[in-house]
């Protein structure tokens, strides 16, 4: 069976990876691979080369959707968008397409494998992020898919409560989890060596993206989150480039005149790579930002996350992560816990709500023992019927 697994995104790639191996490997299932979006810019890092350098073959190339410098920007590529997903996806004819969470470009993917009836396999749906119109493209993507991976018991529910047969919704756990347990990472000495660093005390790692169904300006936003950063002089502050959604111009541009402030002290990367990003996780005090890492994957490092402002509200959360609104000093306060002894004593024996690691092995084993080819139609699973709901409410 051809398995099509679609990435636009850095982030994205670092999840997917343990399992485009694996169905690389496997003796059942051939791996197509489809590349979109942020991968092919070099502001970003022009991390379609990360994808190469994994040994992984691309298929096809959707250039259409790439970065959006305006929600009107984000419609525009999403129609072009689908134009490009049309054309591969009818070029490769995969047996079912792998999509993963809720990005604009996957909404275009999502939209033309519905319409070219290729089952989609969809991971990490159910979930909620109240401060980016990720939220409602996720839960379209649910309704276009045959197969849920999700990453809680919590997301199945709700899954389910958007009409999906409890049998098709597979609780499979967190592939950040995975991400974390099959890396390797480099000792304090090696990441300062490959990044030309310093780590002083305290030091943190900063991912910050713009707020898509915020009330204030992006630049409102994270001129607070700088101004926070200045709150520790003695800091080293390393930033990484936010994504490519609209907004994104007015954060690079603040991170590059900030860092020519605090030449020395703070430094911008447009990507770490996945390793590199992992090893810094590993040694510095404190994640900040909004980026989905800092819930999904940096707890299973024991290490604190400051999660500023609602992009990522909804979503399940470790004890580690501590919520700031985004002012200077909310932020400030926050990191003041997360670097007290008190607080990181707590997280010796913390648990990712995520799961455990083995995610993507499952999803291989879902992948592998469907025949996507008899599948039958979708029909909505209407939850309250299903318990006996009459009309007049009786049961």
């Amino acid at each position: 069976m051809k398995i099509c697994v679609v990435t636009a995104t850095r982030a994205e790639f670092g999840l997917l990876e343990e399992l485009m191996a694996l169905i690389n490997g496997s003796p059942e299932l051939t791996l197509q691979t489809v590349v979109t979006g942020s991968h092919l810019l070099k502001e970003f890092g022009h991390t379609l080369n990360d994808i190469v350098d994994a040994g992984f073959t691309i298929d096809a190339v959707v250039p259409e959707i790439s970065k959006a410098e305006s929600s009107l920007d984000v419609a525009h590529q999403v129609g072009r968008g689908i134009q490009g997903f049309a054309r591969a996806l009818d070029e490769l004819k995969p047996d079912a397409i792998v999509i993963l969470g809720d990005r604009y470009e996957m909404l275009a993917a999502a939209t033309v494998a519905f319409f070219l009836k290729i089952p989609i396999v969809h991971v990490h749906g159910g979930e909620v992020t109240e401060g980016a119109f990720d939220d409602g493209i996720r839960h379209a993507i649910t309704k276009f898919s045959q197969i849920h991976c999700v990453a809680a018991p919590e997301y199945k529910r709700r899954v389910v409560q958007l009409g999906e047969s409890p049998e098709t919704v597979h609780v499979v756990g967190g592939l950040g989890v995975d991400q974390i347990h099959r890396t390797t990472l480099l000792d304090r000495d090696d990441i300062e060596t490959q990044l030309e660093i310093s780590l002083s005390n305290p030091s943190f790692l900063v991912t910050y993206h713009p707020e898509t169904h915020g009330h204030r300006s992006v630049a409102e936003d994270f001129g607070e989150v700088v101004s926070a950063m200045e709150s520790f002089p003695e800091a080293t502050v390393v930033f990484t480039m936010s994504n490519a959604d609209p907004g994104h111009q007015i954060v690079a541009a603040m991170l590059q005149d900030s860092v020519h402030r605090h030449q020395g002290r703070w430094h911008l990367f447009a990507t770490l790579g996945r390793v590199r990003y992992l090893s810094l996780a590993q040694h510095v005090d404190v994640v900040l930002g909004n980026s989905s890492s800092g819930l999904l994957e940096i707890p299973s490092l024991k290490k604190p996350t400051v999660n500023i402002g609602n992009r990522q509200s909804g979503r399940l959360q470790a004890p580690s992560v501590i919520n700031a609104q985004p002012y200077s000093q909310e932020i400030t306060q926050a990191i003041g816990v997360a670097l007290s002894d008190s607080f990181r004593a707590t997280l010796t024996n913390m648990v990712n709500p995520y799961g455990a690691p083995g995610a993507s092995g499952r999803i291989l084993n879902l992948l592998s023992g469907t025949n996507f080819g008899t599948l039958p139609p979708k029909s909505f699973y209407d939850v309250e019927q299903s318990r006996g709901w009459s009309e007049n409410g009786e049961t």
